[in-house]
């Protein structure tokens, strides 16, 4: 098939247009392209620059199952405020836990809700300093460089936390459901979803730490307020398609080209418009707006004049010289994340055999 090769999606042409500006739903589609560069406009990158701390920082990602996530399409406002709020508690309370990092962090989160292919996908981005203040406010306890939290125990609190609030959400009759959805209504059926739902595991997935500020403040300028789709991967559109560039991660992130008939791709579009007023970029931790300024000139504080951060796991032996220091805690149990103890040390061996399991993937986007 051939396709037109238009300067830009505003620009094109035909069917396409008319068919926009004759749907009674085009003014949601200007509207979260207008409401996109209006927050651009109002919150700059100096803005972003100035709450930024001189730490590793981390990403990670929570996803919702698809039965799910059917749930929070038909409850907007309300799941993903819970998509949210679990997130958020869950790091906060297991980075809390002494024998993980014993400090309280600080999160940005910020809501995707579409996949490549623009379905529906809900999933939190967050952005974590690889570190926190301690319980009494004294010292900054730094995590270490290339880990910040066990992603298994932390997928399972995840999980406990979201089930949970979605439950009290049902018993407050707070959710609606229509259409396939409809039997859900009934609280025995319910039940029986949120059970298979407690059975399968969730994603959460942690990315590669930044490679510093200056990476974080072009991820947070570049990536979290953008929109279903960019201009730049739509490829073309004539009468009856519209062309578009995704990426397909069970194929190792190759691009390719998807065509949609332009009612299906204003569908799919029109998937993501939020409910009126509601934040798709969050604060929790010491980042949360009614603190987020005193908390981060008590981080800065610290990490400054304070001296040396502390770091958990690592202490300077007092009989040897300053440079040297002993291991407190072994690395963390890579299938569970619970502290390990070292019983005793083998000689190495052989390499490990190789899984046999196909590499995971996860979209992000």
């Amino acid at each position: 098939m051939r396709v037109a090769q238009p300067r830009s999606v505003v620009t094109s042409r035909r069917a396409t247009i008319a068919a926009w500006r004759a749907s009674p739903t085009i003014p949601a589609v200007t509207a979260i392209a207008r409401s996109a560069r209006a927050w651009r406009g109002r919150n700059g990158l100096p803005h972003a620059r100035a709450e930024l701390l001189a730490v590793p920082y981390f990403h990670v990602v929570f996803t919702l199952p698809a039965p799910i996530a059917a749930i929070a399409f038909q409850n907007k406002a309300i799941v993903y405020a819970i998509l949210f709020a679990a997130s958020a508690e869950a790091m906060t309370t297991l980075a809390a836990t002494p024998r993980r990092l014993g400090a309280q962090i600080g999160v940005v989160a910020v809501l995707h809700t579409w996949g490549q292919t623009l379905t529906h996908h809900p999933h939190v981005h967050c952005v974590v300093p690889g570190g926190g203040l301690s319980p009494d406010g004294t010292r900054w306890v730094a995590g270490r460089p290339n880990f910040f939290l066990a992603v298994k125990p932390l997928a399972k609190l995840f999980r406990r936390l979201f089930l949970e609030r979605l439950q009290k959400a049902f018993d407050a009759g707070a959710l609606r459901f229509f259409g396939d959805l409809a039997h859900l209504a009934d609280p025995s059926a319910f039940a029986a979803c949120l059970a298979a739902a407690q059975r399968v595991d969730w994603i959460v997935y942690a990315k590669k730490p930044f490679g510093g500020p200056a990476q974080v403040l072009a991820y947070l300028g570049r990536y979290t307020h953008r929109v279903a789709i960019a201009n730049s991967r739509i490829q073309g559109c004539d009468d009856d398609h519209v062309a578009f560039a995704w990426k397909d991660y069970r194929d190792g992130g190759a691009v390719k080209t998807m065509c949609l008939k332009p009612d299906e791709f204003i569908r799919r579009f029109l998937l993501h418009a939020l409910p009126d007023g509601f934040h798709r970029i969050r604060h929790f931790g010491f980042l949360a707006n009614g603190h987020r300024t005193q908390k981060l000139a008590l981080c800065r504080s610290l990490l400054t004049d304070g001296g040396e951060p502390t770091t958990r796991g690592k202490i300077e032996s007092p009989t040897t010289a300053p440079s040297e220091t002993v291991d407190l805690d072994p690395p963390p149990c890579p299938e569970c994340g619970g502290v390990m103890r070292v019983i005793a040390d083998l000689p190495r061996g052989g390499q490990r055999p190789r899984s046999e399991r196909p590499p995971f993937w996860c979209d992000t986007s």
